[in-house]
C-alpha cells in the first residue's frame, strides 16, 4: 500500500475493504484501486491507522464478532487477530488519541459502541483489562472525535442530538489494567475455571499430546524434550479444544506466529509454547463460544418443516452438496473422510490422527449411517456429538 498515492481506505457494509486513489480522482469520478475480501463470515465495522508502536505499519479493523484485526499495509496480510472489548455491542468507530511524540509517547485509543464510549491501551494484545467503557448516550452514539492534544474525547448522539466532552483519564485506565494482573494472568481469567479449571487442564493435555504426535506416536526413537509444538499442530489443538477454525483462519493463525519476530530477527518462527498458545486460543476463538441455537437456526434457514410440524430437516444429498459448494472448497474425497470420521467409522480418527483412510466404500457407509433427511437434533447429537437440541435450540439431557 503506497502511502503517497492512496489517501483513503473504506470498509463498506460487507466483508471487504476498498482502497481509493484520491489523488487521481475527480468530482463524480472516485477511482477504486483495489477491493479485497478481508473477512469470511464477520463484517468489519470500522477502521483506523495503527500508530507506530511496532516496527511494522498496520491498519486496524474491528468486526461484528468482537475481534480486532491488524493488517500489514504493504502486503495486506492479516498479521494479528485480537479480542476486542465485549461491552454489549461491537465497536462502531475508533480513533487513536493524538500525542506530541507519536513514537516515544504511550499511546491510547478511544472508541464507541452503540451506546458507550471507552478507552483502550495500546499496543493491543487481547487483554480485557486494558479497556474500559461507560454509557455515553443511552439512545445511541452517532460519532466520535478527539481533541488535538489527546486530552478530550467528544461524542454525539441521543434523541436530542447532544455533544458530550469527556476527559481521557489514562492514569485510571492504567491502574485498572495493573489490577487485572500481568503476563498470562489476564488470559487465564478468560478460560472457564481459570488456571485451576478443567479447561486449562484439558488444553495442557492436548498441548503435550501434540508434542508426542508431532514426533510420531509409535516411534521408537528417543523423545525430544521440548516446551513447544510445531505451528503445524496449532489447528489440531484448536479443534480438540472445541474451536473449529476455517482453513483461512488456520492460515491466519500460523502466519501470526510465523512472522511474529521476522521484523526484529529476519527469521521465521516455526514453533509455539504453551503460554503463547493460550493467548492465541483466547484471541481467536469466538468471543462468546459456540451456541447450539446457531445450528438450530441454520437448519431452519436451509431445511424444510414437514407436515407433522416437527423440526426443520434437510435432504442428505442436498446437505452434502452444500458442504462441498458453499464456503471453503471441499473435494468429494475430503468430505467423505470427514463425515465418516465424525460418524466414528474411521479407526483412530482417520488420516488426521493415527489411522489411515480408505476411500473405497465410503459412499455406501454414508448412505447406511446417515439418514435420508437430517434435522438439527440428529446432526448435533449423532454427527457432531454435541448433545440433543430442544425446540428453542438449547441443549437438553437425553432421557430414556
Amino acid at each position: 500500500m503506497d502511502w503517497l498515492e492512496i489517501e483513503s481506505v473504506h470498509l463498506p457494509s460487507s466483508n471487504a475493504h476498498v482502497e481509493y486513489d484520491l489523488n487521481n480522482s475527480g468530482i463524480d469520478d472516485l477511482k477504486i484501486l483495489e477491493t479485497q475480501r478481508i473477512e469470511q463470515s464477520a463484517v468489519p465495522q470500522c477502521l483506523t491507522w495503527y500508530p507506530p508502536v511496532t516496527k511494522e505499519q498496520f491498519y486496524l479493523t474491528a468486526n461484528d464478532q468482537f475481534k480486532f484485526k491488524l493488517y500489514n499495509t504493504t502486503t495486506t496480510m492479516c498479521r494479528r487477530t485480537l479480542l476486542a472489548p465485549t461491552y454489549g455491542t461491537p465497536l462502531q468507530k475508533m480513533e487513536v488519541l493524538p500525542t506530541r511524540d507519536a513514537v516515544r509517547d504511550k499511546r491510547y485509543m478511544a472508541y464507541v459502541t452503540t451506546d458507550k464510549v471507552g478507552l483502550h491501551i495500546l499496543p493491543l494484545d487481547g487483554n480485557p483489562h486494558n479497556a474500559m467503557a461507560l454509557i455515553a448516550h443511552p439512545s445511541g452514539v452517532t460519532d466520535l472525535a478527539c481533541s488535538n492534544d489527546g486530552r478530550y474525547v467528544f461524542t454525539t448522539g441521543g434523541t436530542d442530538a447532544t455533544t458530550l466532552m469527556w476527559e481521557a483519564n489514562v492514569i485510571a485506565l492504567e491502574a485498572g489494567a495493573k489490577l487485572g494482573g500481568e503476563d498470562l494472568i489476564p488470559f487465564y481469567g478468560l478460560l472457564e475455571g481459570g488456571r485451576d479449571g478443567e479447561l486449562f487442564k484439558e488444553l495442557e493435555n492436548h498441548f503435550y499430546y501434540a508434542q508426542i504426535r508431532s514426533q510420531g506416536v509409535d516411534t521408537m526413537d528417543t523423545r525430544k524434550v521440548s516446551v513447544t509444538i510445531p505451528i503445524s499442530e496449532i489447528s489440531f489443538v484448536m479443534r480438540a479444544m472445541g474451536h473449529y477454525p476455517s482453513e483461512q483462519e488456520v492460515e491466519d493463525m500460523m502466519n501470526e506466529v510465523k512472522f511474529s519476530k521476522y521484523v526484529d530477527t529476519g527469521k521465521y518462527v516455526d514453533s509455539i509454547d504453551l503460554g503463547d498458545f493460550i493467548k492465541l486460543y483466547v484471541n481467536h476463538r469466538p468471543a462468546f463460544g459456540l451456541s447450539l441455537s446457531q445450528l438450530h437456526r441454520a437448519f431452519e434457514v436451509l431445511g424444510m418443516q414437514d407436515q407433522t410440524g416437527g423440526l426443520p430437516s434437510i435432504d442428505r444429498g442436498e446437505l452434502l452438496d452444500l458442504l462441498q459448494t458453499k464456503g471453503e472448497h471441499l473435494t468429494e474425497s475430503e468430505l467423505a473422510e470427514y463425515i465418516t470420521t465424525l460418524l466414528g467409522l474411521n479407526p483412530e480418527g482417520g488420516s488426521s490422527e493415527l489411522g489411515s483412510y480408505e476411500e473405497e466404500g465410503s459412499a455406501e457407509l454414508i448412505e447406511e449411517y446417515l439418514p435420508g433427511r437430517l434435522n438439527a437434533e440428529h446432526f448435533s447429537a449423532e454427527v457432531l456429538g454435541f448433545g440433543l437440541l430442544s425446540a428453542d435450540g438449547q441443549e437438553v439431557t437425553s432421557q430414556e
